[in-house]
């Protein structure tokens, strides 16, 4: 039973303190932390082409000048 002072049992600290300061651990958003950031370069995975990647645009909504094949991240 909690005392009049705010602590628990035998003034171990405040009551409901459930491990105050331990938290989840995780980073950015989804906990993934791996985005690529705004430079680099968006490659055809078919033939090598590059092109430079525009912020705010996935690399997998771009298709290839040369072959149209969906290019990704590189």
């Amino acid at each position: 039973m909690p005392g009049k002072d705010g602590t628990g049992p035998l003034g171990q600290g405040p009551v409901g303190s459930g491990g105050a300061g331990k938290g989840s651990g995780g980073r950015g958003r989804m906990g993934g932390g791996m985005a690529a950031g705004p430079g680099g370069y968006c490659v055809c995975p078919r033939c090598g082409e590059r092109v430079p990647h525009q912020q705010g645009m996935p690399c997998s909504s771009v298709t290839c000048p040369k072959c149209g094949a969906k290019m990704v991240r590189g």
